[in-house]
């Protein structure tokens, strides 16, 4: 109902029709005709000046501009001619569309319609007042009625909108949900099998060339002897590739954060810790932060405890979380040999994912050096506690 386009129309098809009525009767024409005219030209340029505008606004102030200039049209044009009162077809639905509430609409419909039998009782006289109050009372009561019925229907339409609306995202969340369920069986399916495949005969070659080389004990001669080297380099590859092997399993491993961040690094630590023999404390006590923003920290605690494991040959460990200025700071260090020259994307992609998922949710990424030794990795994820407090502050 908010096209001007259909609005301009029925404006003008109404004063027409007006103007045709007065025409019907043979000339010459006297006062009510031009009375009619004249009031017809003022309703058309009152709406096309200022009504036509207030299309879609829903202030008070505007409505009652409107609804008594409308009354003080149909009572004067009705004071011409009674047929003026044709022009309610367009006032009533007109009243309604601009009300910004219901009690407003009402309101405005009464005053129509005593402006309407007011000027019935100045056309007719005394003998106008009863036929014009019963025509205002049935135009009044036609609106209204109609009025109520169209406004219960775009109600119901708004109601069904939002709970479409509500659906919609609901599935969505289930459509997200079903995706990271699917990461996480397929993270898990394929830790299983580089578990059961790639690292078991990695670990049997390391066994086969230890018996071997066993067996080169007592033998002599320089044959023997670069047939041992080259077993130890053997034994030492598949060692290291089992090593990356055992690491990629630890980071495949959907560790979920289902029952809080600091249990799910806590079996992290506890499966790094018994795989590795690198002794891991945590440490997490912050708050405030999504599901989302868990997972980003928790794979992140991952893929540093990975590093660890490839290149710190460290003894301890240490992952801490905790809230510092409005951000959630994870930290993973270790006493081991130091980060050197190590950049993201330098030597594999464990750094560089690491950016790039903080840098997905807003967040920082830094590794360095320990101040006693080792490598200190550090990512902020801002709290979303502390976000909505910032916009809060800024809207104030």
């Amino acid at each position: 109902m908010l096209n001007r386009r259909w609005w301009d129309v029925a404006a003008i098809a109404v004063a027409s029709v007006l103007v045709l009525f007065t025409l019907f009767d043979p000339p010459p024409y006297g006062p009510n005709d031009w009375g009619v005219w004249a009031t017809a030209g003022a309703f058309l340029a009152f709406y096309f000046a200022y009504a036509r505008a207030q299309l879609g606004n829903d202030r008070l102030a505007p409505h009652l501009v409107i609804s008594i200039a409308f009354a003080v049209l149909v009572g004067v044009g009705a004071s011409f001619e009674p047929s003026f009162a044709i022009v309610q077809v367009f006032v009533y639905p007109f009243i309604w569309t601009t009300a910004p509430s219901i009690r407003s609409a009402l309101v405005s419909n009464v005053l129509i319609g005593v402006a309407l039998a007011a000027g019935y009782a100045a056309h007719f006289g005394p003998s106008g007042i009863v036929t014009g109050l019963v025509s205002a009372a049935v135009s009044v009561g036609f609106s209204i009625a109609l009025g109520l019925w169209i406004t219960n229907i775009a109600v119901y339409g708004q109601e069904r909108g939002r709970l479409l609306e509500e659906l919609q995202a609901a599935q969505g969340q289930l459509a997200a949900m079903h995706r990271d369920a699917g990461v996480l069986e397929e993270r898990a399916r394929l830790a299983r099998e580089i578990h059961d495949t790639i690292a078991q005969s990695l670990t049997g070659l390391v066994m086969v060339a230890q018996r071997t080389g066993t067996r080169l004990d007592g033998v002599d001669g320089a044959d023997a002897a670069s047939a041992r080297s080259d077993l130890e380099l053997m034994e030492q590859m598949a060692r290291e590739a089992l090593t990356e092997a055992r690491g990629l399993v630890a980071s495949l491993a959907p560790v979920e954060p289902g029952a809080g961040l600091a249990d799910a690094l806590a079996r992290l630590a506890t499966s790094f810790e018994r795989e590795t023999g690198v002794v891991v404390t945590v440490s997490a006590s912050a708050t405030g932060l999504s599901r989302e923003h868990e997972v980003v920290l928790l794979r992140s605690a991952q893929e540093g405890l990975a590093n660890v494991r490839k290149h710190a040959r460290a003894r301890h460990a240490a992952v801490t979380v905790e809230s510092v200025d409005g951000e959630v700071v994870l930290t993973v260090s270790d006493d081991g040999v130091g980060p050197g020259a190590a950049t993201p994307g330098a030597s594999g992609f464990g750094l560089t994912g690491i950016r790039d998922r903080t840098a997905l949710v807003g967040g920082s990424f830094a590794i360095e050096p320990g101040s006693a030794g080792g490598t200190v990795l550090r990512v902020g994820i801002p709290r979303a506690d502390a976000a909505a407090g910032a916009e809060e502050e800024g809207s104030a």
